[in-house]
């Protein structure tokens, strides 16, 4: 099923790049420690150029003048080429993805630029977080990233109620995003096919809805701020693919779409993560 496949994938990308940025953990053992429990709080020395280490050490030679989201001026002053289709590059959807970049916005907020050691979670809604009472833990972390329509509401005292940024595809956005998010949470469209821009682009520009070309029926209203959209750079999932999975880039149609989570934690890595921790990424269930 593509939906259940989808989502196994995004957990194991988002643990993925959490063992990149901060441990280079490779015994299960310590991983299931990180999982089950809150990390003890307690001020460590940030070291400049850690992260980068780490996913360098997995990685090889890659480069962090990929940004984290695709830019307008990549596309509008100058033809970027890209070698792949969606998910892993923007080959054939060019002209398309220039009119969502036109209405939309790639920065990072300035508080985030401005932390000197950013401390990010990654948060799933997997069954293990109710009760756990992570709530206030998980809100003092700098960054808080979601998968999907991760529930927040009713919650608050297990998942916490900061989102700084939630990643999706138009299949897993929530109806109506405003309950879930806070009012400055950056929307992350990681794009699977080309129907995933179109969507997008008909909704900030309320044009005619696009009904057909999913495997669930995505929202045709949803009340967002297109400045607080962002395009996440397929270049997270290619390296994910081919350095980490070892994937064809080649892949049947089913595969394709299921590669969305783990550049959650490819990502800490570009935004500068120092510490970054996964929670709640199991999936037995769809609520904490």
């Amino acid at each position: 099923m593509v939906s259940k496949s989808r989502w196994k994938l995004l957990a194991m990308l988002a643990l993925v790049l959490v063992v990149m940025v901060l441990y280079s953990i490779s015994r299960e053992e310590r991983y299931i420690e990180l999982f089950y429990f809150p990390i003890p709080e307690k001020k460590e020395p940030c070291l400049q150029g850690e992260a980068e280490r780490k996913a360098s050490k997995l990685f090889g030679n890659y480069s962090r003048d990929q940004p984290i989201f695709l830019q307008l001026k990549d596309y509008f002053w100058v033809k970027t080429p890209s070698a792949y289709k969606l998910p892993y590059g923007t080959k054939g959807t060019e002209d398309l993805l220039l009119r969502v970049l036109a209405i939309t916005s790639s920065s990072i907020p300035e508080n985030i630029q401005s932390l000197r050691c950013r401390r990010c979670v990654v948060v799933g809604n997997g069954h293990r977080l109710r009760n756990s009472s992570l709530g206030d833990a998980i809100n003092k972390y700098d960054v808080v990233i979601r998968l999907n329509n991760a529930p927040v509401a009713g919650y608050e005292g297990d998942v916490g109620s900061k989102t700084t940024m939630r990643l999706f595809y138009p299949e897993s956005a929530h109806f109506d995003p405003k309950v879930e998010n806070n009012p400055d949470t950056l929307l992350v469209l990681v794009a699977f096919k080309a129907m995933d821009f179109h969507w997008i682009e008909t909704i900030l520009s309320d044009k005619k809805r696009v009904r057909k070309g999913f495997w669930k029926q995505p929202p045709l209203i949803w009340d967002v701020n297109p400045k607080q959209i962002r395009i996440l750079n397929p270049f997270f999932m290619e390296i994910t693919a081919d350095k980490l999975l070892s994937l064809p880039m080649q892949q049947p149609r089913k595969i394709k779409q299921v590669m969305l989570g783990s550049r959650v934690r490819r990502l800490g890595s570009w935004v500068g993560c120092r510490r970054d921790i996964p929670m709640g990424l199991g999936s037995r269930g769809r609520t904490p």
